[in-house]
């Protein structure tokens, strides 16, 4: 099941480099990258890439993972103009946004969220000569594709430590919508939990936000008073972690580092570097390379890792992460390959038996060790 991306290997070691930095205006910002790059680059028109982001910039969670892409960007690719949008309703608002950009002459439009998919596929429809890439989703047309990643190998490492660290047994998981995404995510957190301590459960509390700090404070606090003494997340924003923080519990954050918001709770978390699949799409639309593919990167391909751990998780279980974290990029070890069992006792996968990806990108259930509803009740 890995997926060997030749070209994202040979941008991944600018990535290492890349510095974190700048925001925009909240009404969308417009920068042109590139300074001397010869005599033919600078008759040409500028690449224009637009970014609509579904949350603000300074989010500090999956919006701003995507802005260090569009930085990155600028930075390594040159005579490219971009622009970002950002807290973008999903929904007819999202569809708007899109056709303007469009019209307006950008090249290239990247939307960052699940909810832009039927609006993105209308704008696509509507502008066959723009390219469209959605994240997060699964439909295509000619013009336009969409791509995200193996954030399951993430979530199963950073599983690992919140098996290892729980005292009480039981690891309580904020979950944002009951979509596969999601689920799939939950999942792989829970079996990673069950490696290194099959008697713990993951209990989960649904939100339903990517971004609502109140609300999802209220869900962690709920999980607290369950008895739940770490906290994992998939949301935008930090207050998962502040709850756990305040109750001198422990957290699993998600999409960056967030060790400043709550350094005694904190762990480790999935993490993305959208930065180099951001370089290859526009250096292919520019090449006129570009065809509609639905892009899924991984750990091996580095669009996927995880944060840096917190002093809580104890070196042996840090080695034992990493073990396993170099198993995952090799291809030797493969996060949902059976016998993989879900919540109603039915085995989904034999012993062995490594699940196909499409049926992982339509993940409908919750596994054995998991309290709660797929459904969101």
């Amino acid at each position: 099941m890995k997926r060997k991306w030749a070209w994202l290997a040979v941008v991944l070691a600018l990535a290492l480099v890349a510095a974190a930095c700048g925001d925009g205006d909240a009404d969308g910002t417009t920068t042109t990258a590139g300074g001397d790059t010869g005599t033919t680059a600078a008759a040409e028109e500028p690449l224009r890439v637009a970014f609509v982001y579904v949350g603000p910039v300074g989010d500090a969670g999956w919006t701003w993972a995507h802005d260090q892409g569009r930085l990155f960007l600028e930075e390594q690719v040159p005579n490219v103009e971009t622009k970002f949008l950002e807290s973008i309703p999903e929904g007819s608002e999202s569809q708007r946004v899109f056709e303007e950009l469009a019209a307006d002459g950008f090249d290239l439009i990247f939307g960052t969220s699940f909810g832009y998919m039927d609006p993105m596929l209308a704008a696509a429809e509507k502008y066959p000569d723009t390219v469209f890439m959605h994240a997060t989703g699964y439909k295509t047309s000619t013009n336009m594709g969409t791509y995200f990643g193996a954030a399951e190998e993430g979530r199963y490492l950073t599983g690992m430590a919140a098996g290892d660290v729980t005292e009480s047994d039981l690891v309580g998981y904020v979950a944002a919508f009951p979509i596969p995404e999601v689920l799939r995510g939950i999942n792989a957190f829970a079996l990673g939990v069950k490696e290194v301590n099959p008697d713990a459960k993951v209990q989960v509390v649904w939100s339903n936000t990517w971004l609502d700090p109140n609300l999802e404070r209220q869900a962690a606090e709920a999980l607290l008073d369950a008895g739940a003494d770490v906290l994992a997340m998939h949301q935008d924003t930090p207050a998962t972690g502040q709850a756990a923080e305040g109750a001198g519990a422990k957290w699993v954050g998600y999409n960056s580092s967030g060790e400043r918001f709550a350094p005694d709770a904190w762990l480790t978390a999935p993490i993305w570097n959208w930065g180099p699949f951001y370089v290859a799409t526009a250096e292919q639309v520019r090449n006129g390379t570009w065809v509609s593919e639905q892009f899924y990167g991984d750990m091996a391909g580095g669009m996927v890792d995880i944060a840096p751990f917190g002093a809580s998780v104890p070196q042996d279980v840090q080695d034992l992460i990493m073990e396993r974290k170099a198993q995952i990029i090799d291809g030797s070890f493969e996060v949902f390959a059976g016998s993989i069992v879900d919540q109603d006792g039915t085995e989904r996968y034999a012993e062995g038996v490594v699940a196909p990806l499409g049926e992982l990108l339509g993940m409908d259930y919750l596994v054995d060790n998991v309290i709660g509803s797929p459904t969101g009740g």
